[in-house]
């Protein structure tokens, strides 16, 4: 069996391990000359752990990342108003934490696990044809295989070729400002965890920590010119904690955010995963995890060679995108930017003093019940 994976991002190789240990022939597509250095993702929820240690790929990760075990709701400018703990799951993965790690350092885990050459750099996918034989892929060089996996990105040549510009969903109002410092955070917000959500009647914020660094993301206005919110950003931080000088950036990152799902995640022998099937916002970290969930799945019914397998999978993991990633994700983007954490902090504090409750809420938030609750 010969499968084209289209995109070396985390979800594209995880396809690609997985299809290879597998026994499948695997060609990656990569438009790129070399694997991406961005930052953008960098939370591993437990399923995603979980299927990293079944393709032998979690101690390295583990190696490099920072290992996650709580995270906060808190106030801005003041306490906590609860922290979770994940280590309520030790009976339900064998994983009880996140893992806080950029997913370039997961793309050059799992690029040298794959054979020489199967991944093929400055190959961008330009069309796409299929027959009753299998799929031709046209990049600069042209390809053929019995099935192609599109894992490439929210801007997926691969989904285009199948259903043009449609991509179901919306836009949100505001863009989203993320700035990446070295700055000793925990030494400045007390007590802070290494993942944290502030409330605040004017501008809630996201503060995280990566291996590298510590990231704010802030909401931003949709129209204002890009380097006005660049320019006030370091007095925007200095509004998070005040060191007494100003704060030492080492990149910025200002994008719009979506929430959209592909009409199908399979059209005959071709495979949406990732964000070519499914865009979001950050807020929970579903993003990458979920890419992951689709990678894993995904390639593994296609190597079983059952054609409805195929079929009811692509099914099921449009339903997790749709009902239950969007809906997440967006539930917390309704709810730090509902005016301050008045309206919520009751019952956050109830939730994290209820062990039946928060091991419920848990269960959602770090995608263990996404894979139980909808399935094939």
């Amino acid at each position: 069996m010969k499968v084209i994976v289209a995109g070396a991002g985390p979800v594209g190789l995880t396809a690609a391990l997985t299809l290879h240990r597998l026994g499948a022939d695997v060609t990656v597509l990569e438009a790129g000359d070399e694997l991406a250095t961005q930052s953008r993702a960098s939370t591993f929820h437990p399923p995603s752990l979980e299927m990293l240690a079944e393709l032998g790929v979690l101690d390295a990760l583990l190696a490099q990342g920072l290992v996650s075990p709580r995270f906060q709701y808190r106030e801005r400018g003041g306490g906590v108003i609860a922290e979770l703990d994940l280590s309520l799951l030790a009976g339900d993965t064998p994983y009880p934490f996140r893992v806080q790690c950029e997913q370039s350092k997961l793309t050059r885990i799992l690029l040298p696990l794959l054979p020489p050459g199967t991944v093929r750099f400055g190959q961008r996918v330009g069309a796409v044809e299929q027959d009753a034989g299998g799929v031709t892929v046209l990049a600069r060089d042209t390809f053929r295989g019995d099935w192609l996996i599109g894992a490439d990105g929210a801007n997926s040549a691969v989904r285009r070729s199948l259903f043009g510009d449609a991509f179901e969903g919306m836009t949100y109002p505001d863009r989203f400002l993320v700035g990446s410092t070295d700055e000793d955070l925990a030494a400045l917000l007390p007590g802070i965890a290494e993942v944290n959500y502030l409330f605040d009647p004017v501008e809630w914020l996201v503060v995280l920590r990566t291996p590298d660094h510590w990231r704010v993301l802030l909401p931003t206005p949709p129209d204002t010119p890009d380097e006005v919110e660049l320019a006030r950003l370091p007095q925007r931080l200095l509004g998070v904690a005040d060191p007494g000088r100003p704060w030492r950036v080492a990149h910025t990152t200002l994008y719009r955010v979506h929430q959209r799902v592909a009409e199908s995640f399979r059209v005959g022998r071709v495979l949406l995963a990732g964000d070519a099937a499914h865009i979001n916002n950050p807020l929970g970290g579903m993003g990458m995890n979920s890419g992951i969930h689709d990678a894993v799945l995904l390639a593994r019914a296609v190597a079983a060679g059952d054609d409805d397998a195929v079929t009811a999978t692509a099914a099921a993991r449009r339903r997790v995108a749709r009902d239950y990633v969007q809906k997440t994700t967006h539930g917390n983007w309704e709810k730090l930017r509902s005016g301050g954490a008045s309206a919520y902090a009751g019952e956050l504090r109830a939730l994290a003093a209820d062990p039946v409750a928060a091991r419920a809420y848990l269960l959602r938030s770090s995608m263990i019940a996404s894979l139980r609750e909808v399935s094939a």
